[in-house]
């Protein structure tokens, strides 16, 4: 079996691939992309994108994104940074791709999504205003 690969190879790999999720969560607002992530994991970006999506179920950008999408949601609810200022603090370089990437993760775009939720919290004694999470996605 030349393609079978040993245990302690699998598990030096998820352990690898975690260092690399966990360099994700660490470091979304850093400029980072899968080159440079595999670079530090010495592996190919394609075999780096392949087994993380084998393990985590999305490729390593999309989980990218969706860190920082799920941090400008939380400096969005609250409302003390602009659209502009929350899309540079979480790590992107464009407003466009930052308003594509909001509107496509979470369904509207980042400047209503901003106002749906002060409109929401506006009512809500602050204690209980702070566990609201996650909004219903619209679609």
């Amino acid at each position: 079996m030349a393609n079978s690969r040993s245990e302690s190879e699998r598990l030096r790999d998820l352990v690898t691939l975690r260092r690399v999720r966990d360099r994700i969560d660490r470091d979304y607002a850093k400029p980072l992309d899968v080159e440079a992530l595999a670079r530090g994991a010495n592996m190919s970006a394609r075999h780096l994108g392949r087994e993380f999506k084998r393990v985590y179920g999305e490729t390593p950008y999309s989980y990218l994104m969706t860190r920082r999408i799920e941090r400008a949601m939380t400096l969005l609810r609250r409302g003390d940074l602009s659209v502009t200022d929350v899309c540079f603090e979480v790590g992107f370089s464009s407003l466009g791709t930052f308003s594509t990437r909001f509107s496509e993760l979470v369904g509207m775009s980042p400047s209503v999504y901003a106002l749906t939720e002060v409109d929401a919290l506006a009512g809500i004694p602050p204690c209980l205003a702070k566990q609201v999470t996650r909004p219903i996605r619209h679609r």
